[in-house]
């Protein structure tokens, strides 16, 4: 991968992803005008020989500067509303599936089958390939039931956009769907022990 391609974010695989760049682009639009402002400001107060003492208010101008960040924030607000929604979406999901983390690899259970997914020693992605890989169909909505055996973990695939705690005693659910066939790969995001980067996460989609 050229060093121009790794500057972007990962190419998405599923709608959820798709908002998600959606949503950072509409954000930086934001912030790249305000920081443009600020330094187009910054630079005319440095350069102006114009200064005046005797304004002590101005209440319109107090108004304007007021009101407009306002409303660039429920700019940014209501998109990303949207998308917190539609993170919390279950209601079409077709099958469903459960993720068990343990110190330190994943087990997954289904309708038809239960198997643990070990890392392997020697592959071609290091410390990213796993013997059990998760094998869903594309274009199918799952429902992913999520909890612990041991400590806290954190099932995360970037290319759909998920990831979520598995707490010991608690299941969390959350939904995959895959728009593209492929593998795809994670890993546990949170920091459960020695070997807390050796329990990737595999998922191959057909």
């Amino acid at each position: 991968m050229s060093f121009w391609g790794q500057l972007n974010l990962m190419d998405p695989a599923s709608p959820i992803q798709e908002e998600m760049i959606l949503f950072h682009d509409h954000a930086l639009t934001l912030l790249i005008g305000i920081f443009t402002f600020v330094c187009i400001m910054g630079v005319s107060l440095l350069t102006t020989k114009l200064t005046t003492r005797t304004i002590v208010e101005a209440q319109l101008l107090e108004t304007v500067w007021t009101v407009i960040p306002a409303l660039l924030l429920l700019w940014l607000a209501f998109p990303s509303m949207r998308l917190l929604y539609l993170l919390d979406d279950n209601s079409n999901s077709q099958m469903s599936l459960k993720s068990i983390g343990h110190q330190w690899y994943w087990s997954y259970e289904s309708s038809s089958s239960t198997f643990d997914s070990y890392m392997l020693k020697q592959c071609h992605n290091r410390l990213l390939e796993v013997d059990m890989p998760l094998t869903l169909n594309m274009l199918t909505s799952y429902t992913n039931l999520l909890t612990s055996a041991d400590v806290l973990h954190a099932w995360a695939l970037p290319s759909i956009g998920v990831k979520m705690d598995a707490v010991p005693g608690r299941l969390n659910s959350m939904n995959l769907y895959w728009n593209y066939p492929g593998i795809y790969y994670g890993q546990c995001s949170e920091i459960c022990g020695a070997n807390h980067s050796f329990m990737p996460i595999q998922v191959m989609v057909i």
